[in-house]
Parts: structure tokens; C-alpha cells; sequence
């Protein structure tokens, strides 16, 4: 309830306003239009779907599987609030299941559904209806197509590392007229994508379907290649226009514990690593998973935050395997780790305790691990919300183990620096130096991306670093930037209607496959996929639950009689009449009433219609329901054109 005489604070529309209005967009770090793709998707318009949402991501088919989907925590369904039959509040609603209807969507018209080429081909003709963002591939593309960017003459770019950054970058440079050569130090192309990601997961022939895309682009990769072994730092920054490092952070971080130097004490990422690639490891029968550091605190909705998950689950698939403890600083309701993959462990067999933190790892007198010493755990964080355990030292608890897996975060490791790299200054040890907006080191032409860039973040993070140093790169080489124009238009909708029922419609499941099933493992064959996907008509039921907030209702002021009748209509109170002197005055405010009203309006005698956009479903009954045509159903689309300056 409102307080007596307390000022409401409003907001007057600018010019991007609407525009921000669109909140999974604006949450993803490459902002892909989700609205967009998940409107297609209710309408059955699945090629569509998939073009949009591939535009400014190479990696939408693996982000359909693991993305950490800050556009759900920002969905504006989420916010709206759910009534009983009384009226009365019950809860908010749950925001759309984005990440799901994109995996959808790349099913059935991604690599997944047909040839890399075919896919590059329609991906490069595919024009939007609404680019409404500066990465669209196509804008891009256009742009260099008309003239309006001047395309690079083939230089060749040098790029350490072939995980989401470093192809994020190198599918950009391609696009721009370089030549970008990609070198890994694994195997495999798509770092951590391919050996830090379960294959429970994410299935690994998507991840050659989707890096091959990339590599159709004339993108050269070369596997199995050292630097500062094979070839050297120095060597890449004399033979090459650019050096990209994109390394990310792979090494395993210990915890300096008692006892933690020793056989059978693994880092997670080295245990997901050699699971990945098939590599023996002599691992136990009882293992206990120490996970939830202070990185996993620091970056919300992190990679990190996964790694404990990801190893205790593939540790329990592991023939042989009898049990295995996951042991976390915080409580259940703070870790950091998905909901979801909470419940899927728990599903799974992984003993989970909250609330401890390690001591000791116990060994006998021949040197073989017997355990892990913890201490209560009081609480996490202190007043400002710092990571700071406090602990109880005398309440402590031993879990019987012969093996320790370490999920405390990750560096990088740059040892190739030695070589080449005296120029190049450190923030910390392991970490250089970067100026945060163009990515760029104190080393003449070295640039970084991904982990190295920003920490340890989500996948989409190290696509959008990845994207940004590839202009910074061009930036360098050719001295020219790279800017943007955005036109936006609004567009009336005379007979706007949305799907009977989807104010009502309750978010679908993600459907699974059975905990039994899902440990089952036969040797010599792939792991099974634990999410199966939506079906077409979950699909397009749960796309439907979309309030599309690239439409919203567009009031004329001038036409208003503020009869109060979209107030009264509307199901969720989100309009509001009020007079002017309840307002809290600011410049953007009295600068609109004066517009209006005039410099010597009385505020008493005058009012305004209040919007919460954080309650609108875009039903528009108020549209239809007031009598001066005053209110209008409108779609604000944005076309951004790229050109050099």
C-alpha cells in the first residue's frame, strides 16, 4: 500500500524508451532479439525463428542447450502478477522458457536439420523484419555489400584459443575481409564447449556442426597446436597483422588446504577434460566434490557456477562409482548453481550438503586420501554483500572419501608470454592488463577476449567479447571504426489480437528423460542427453506465453478525456488515473506538462494516466475499450546500418 502523501515517481517515454521496453534483448550480452524468434515460433514461422536468432550468436545451437539465459531472468512474464479468484495476490508469474524455444527452433532449421553451407547461405541472405540490434549479421553484411564498410584485404589474424570467443571473433573477422587462423591446444575445436561441457549436456557432433558453419566462412583452425611449443608468441606477432588471445580460463585453481598435494586430488575442469576427450583417470569410488568459491560469488550466472554440477553428475556416471558428495559454502537457497541442475543432481544420486567449508583433505600413512575435514558455514556474505564466510570452528564433520575433485574456479594460463610477450603488463598474476573497451593489451596489436576480458562468465558473455574485439581488431588494422545508425519506426496495429487464453497459460516443462535412464552408460556409446526438447506443439504453446513487448499500447494525450475506462478494464492494474500533484517533479516531467498544459497549469485540476509496464500483457483492451480513439496498439521496430567513419 502507498504511503500518505508520498510522490509517485514516473518516467516520461525519450526516444529508447520502447526500445528498452524489449528486456530479454537488452539482458542478452549480444542482444538477440528473443521476443523476436519466440513470436515466430507461436506462429509457426520456425526457419524464421532460427535465422533470427542465429543472426548475431554463431553459437545459437549450443546456447539453445546451455546458455545461462539472462534474457529469462530479465522476461517481462515473469514479472506480471498472478491473482486468486478473490483478486488477491498469489505470486508472479514465470518467465518464458527462452533458451528451450531456442534450442527448438535450431532443431529444426540449424546445423542440426541441414548442411553447413545451407545454413551460411540462408543465414547471409535472411534480412530481418526487425533488426533491432547493432550485431545483426545481416546489417552487417549489407553494409559491406553497399559500400558503406570498407572491407578488410585478407590480413591474416592470430588467434590463441578455439573457444566461444576466439570463433566468435574469427566468424566476425571473416565477415569483415580478414583471414583469421585459429590455433587450439586441444584436439578438439570449441574449448571448454567441447571438453568442459558434459556430454550429457551438449551432445558433441552439435558442436562440430556448429563450428563447421564457422569454418565455411574460410575460417582455418588447426588443432593439437602449442604456443610456446610449436610455434611461438614472438612468431605470431611478426607474421601476423593482429594477435587475439582467447585462452580463457582453463587451469584448475586449488585451495591451498592440508593434504591437497597428493594422488587422487583433481581439479574439476581437468576431470571434465579427460572425460571429454576419453582420457584414463584413477578415480575412486567415494568422491567428494568441493564446489561454490569466491569466483562463483563474484560473476552472477557464471561458467563456474556449473562446474561443480557438471563434475558431480559426470563423476556419478562414472563406471564404478559408488558415491559422490557435493559439498558448497552456501545454503541451498544461495548456491549459485541452477536450480534445475540442483534438482537433476539430487535426481541423480549426488549427495549434496550446505553450509560447510574444507579444512583438511585426510590422508593415511601411505599418503591414499580417507577424507575431507569441513566446518560449518554461518553465513557467505557480509553486510554489502562482499564474499566473507564467517565459520563455526568448533562444529566439524568428516566425509569418508578416496578421491577430491576441486570446483573453486579457474586462470588462464599464459605461460607462452615468456616468448614475446615482455610488453605486455599484468593487473595480477595470470591476468593482464586490458583496457576494457577495446580490448586491447599494453603489447602493440596483442588484444584479449573472453575470460581474459571480463572473468569468468556465461557463454554469450565470451560470444559478445569475441564480437567486440573483432571490431577493435579492424579498428587497428584498417585505422578506420566501425559505427552504427539506428532507424525505429512505429507501426499501427488496427486489429491486434493475441492467442485466446495466453494470459492463463502456465510455463511448460522442459521435458527430460527419467533419472534412471540417464546413468545409464554403455561403453563405446555417446551419453545420453538428459533435456529432450520441446515438441512443436510445446513449442508454440509456450512461445504463445510471449507478451511480445515490441508491441505496447501508445496513448495521445491529446485525444484523452481521462474517462478512466482503460483503468478499469485492464486485468492485470497496470493502468492508473491520477492527478498531476501526486507526481514527483523532475526535469524530463515538468518539461512534458509544460508542453502540454502550459507553464501555469494547475497540477491539481489536472491528471495523467500512470502505465507499470512491469504489469502490461499487451492484451489491449484498453485499446478497444476507450470511447476518443486515443489509445493505439503499435509495433516499434529498429534497423541498424553499419559504416566505417
Amino acid at each position: 500500500m502507498e504511503k500518505l502523501n508520498e510522490k509517485l515517481n514516473v518516467q516520461v517515454p525519450g526516444e529508447n524508451y520502447h526500445q528498452g521496453l524489449i528486456s530479454c534483448q537488452v539482458a542478452c550480452p549480444v542482444h538477440t532479439d528473443a521476443r523476436g524468434y519466440v513470436r515466430a515460433i507461436a506462429e509457426g514461422r520456425f526457419e524464421e525463428a532460427y535465422l533470427i536468432a542465429r543472426g548475431p550468436n554463431p553459437f545459437a545451437s549450443i546456447c539453445g542447450r546451455i546458455c545461462g539465459a539472462p534474457c529469462e531472468a530479465a522476461c517481462r512474464r515473469g514479472k506480471v502478477p498472478r491473482v486468486d479468484d478473490d483478486g488477491r495476490f498469489v505470486a508472479h508469474d514465470r518467465p518464458v522458457s527462452i533458451r528451450a524455444l531456442k534450442r527448438f527452433a535450431c532443431e529444426q532449421a540449424g546445423p542440426e536439420a541441414r548442411p553447413a553451407a545451407e545454413v551460411l547461405e540462408a543465414v547471409q541472405s535472411y534480412v530481418p523484419f526487425v533488426a533491432a540490434n547493432a550485431e545483426e549479421i545481416a546489417a552487417l553484411l549489407n553494409s559491406c555489400l553497399d559500400g558503406r564498410i570498407a572491407k578488410a584485404n585478407g590480413e591474416r589474424i592470430a588467434i590463441i584459443g578455439a573457444g566461444p570467443a576466439g570463433l566468435a571473433a574469427a566468424h566476425d573477422l571473416a565477415l569483415l575481409g580478414f583471414a583469421p587462423v585459429v590455433f587450439e591446444i586441444e584436439s578438439v575445436a570449441a574449448g571448454m564447449l567441447a571438453v568442459g561441457v558434459p556430454a550429457y549436456r551438449l551432445p558433441r557432433e552439435l558442436i562440430q556442426k556448429e563450428v563447421a558453419v564457422i569454418e565455411a566462412l574460410g575460417v582455418e583452425i588447426r588443432c593439437g597446436v602449442t604456443i610456446g611449443k610449436d610455434i611461438s608468441f614472438a612468431d605470431l606477432r611478426r607474421d601476423f597483422a593482429a594477435v587475439l588471445i582467447a585462452v580463457g580460463a582453463k587451469a584448475s585453481r586449488g585451495l591451498g588446504l592440508p593434504g591437497e598435494n597428493g594422488p587422487r586430488v583433481f581439479g574439476g575442469v581437468d576431470l571434465l577434460r579427460a572425460v571429454s576427450l576419453g582420457e584414463p583417470l584413477d578415480i575412486g569410488r567415494n568422491i567428494v566434490v568441493i564446489g561454490g568459491g569466491n569466483v562463483a560469488y563474484d560473476v552472477a550466472r557464471t561458467v563456474v557456477r556449473q562446474i561443480a554440477y557438471d563434475t558431480a553428475r559426470t563423476a556419478a556416471r562414472l563406471a564404478g562409482t559408488a558415491r559422490v558428495h557435493l559439498v558448497s559454502l552456501e545454503s541451498l537457497e544461495e548456491m549459485p548453481a541452477d536450480t534445475v541442475e540442483i534438482l537433476e543432481g539430487d535426481e541423480e544420486g549426488v549427495e549434496r550438503h550446505n553450509g560447510w567449508g574444507p579444512v583438511e583433505i585426510l590422508r593415511d600413512g601411505e599418503g591414499k586420501v580417507t577424507g575431507v575435514r569441513f566446518r560449518k558455514c554461518l553465513h557467505v556474505y557480509d553486510e554489502q554483500k562482499r564474499f566473507a564466510p564467517v565459520y563455526e570452528d568448533q562444529t566439524t564433520d568428516v566425509i569418508p572419501c578416496d578421491t577430491v575433485l576441486l570446483s573453486v574456479g579457474q586462470a588462464p594460463a599464459l605461460k607462452f608470454l615468456e616468448d614475446g610477450g615482455a610488453d605486455i603488463e599484468m593487473m595480477r598474476p595470470g591476468w593482464p592488463k586490458v583496457d576494457s573497451a577495446l580490448l586491447t593489451t599494453t603489447g602493440k596489436g596483442v588484444f584479449v577476449a573472453g575470460d581474459l576480458a571480463h572473468g569468468t562468465r556465461l557463454l554469450i558473455d565470451a560470444v559478445a567479447s569475441g564480437k567486440a574485439a573483432a571490431r577493435s581488431i579492424y579498428q587497428f588494422v584498417t585505422g578506420r571504426k566501425l559505427a552504427t545508425d539506428s532507424v525505429s519506426a512505429h507501426n499501427i496495429l488496427e486489429h491486434y489480437r493475441r492467442e485466446r487464453g495466453y494470459e492463463s497459460l502456465r510455463r511448460t516443462a522442459v521435458p527430460v528423460i527419467h533419472p534412471e535412464e540417464r546413468l545409464r552408460h554403455s561403453e563405446g556409446l555417446a551419453e545420453v542427453v538428459v533435456e529432450t526438447g520441446y515438441t512443436r506443439a510445446e513449442a508454440m504453446r509456450e512461445a504463445s506465453r510471449c507478451l511480445d513487448c515490441g508491441v505496447t499500447p501508445v496513448f495521445d494525450g491529446e485525444r484523452c478525456v481521462l474517462c478512466g475506462g482503460c483503468a478499469d478494464v485492464c486485468p492485470t492494474e497496470c493502468l492508473k488515473l491520477v492527478s498531476l500533484d501526486s507526481l514527483a517533479l523532475n526535469g524530463d516531467l515538468t518539461a512534458a506538462i509544460e508542453h502540454s498544459l502550459g507553464a501555469d497549469a494547475d497540477l491539481k485540476e489536472n491528471s495523467a494516466i500512470l502505465k507499470d509496464e512491469d504489469r502490461c500483457i499487451r492484451c489491449a483492451l484498453c485499446a478497444q475499450r476507450c470511447p476518443a480513439d486515443a489509445i493505439t496498439m503499435e509495433r516499434i521496430s529498429y534497423s541498424t546500418f553499419w559504416r566505417t567513419v
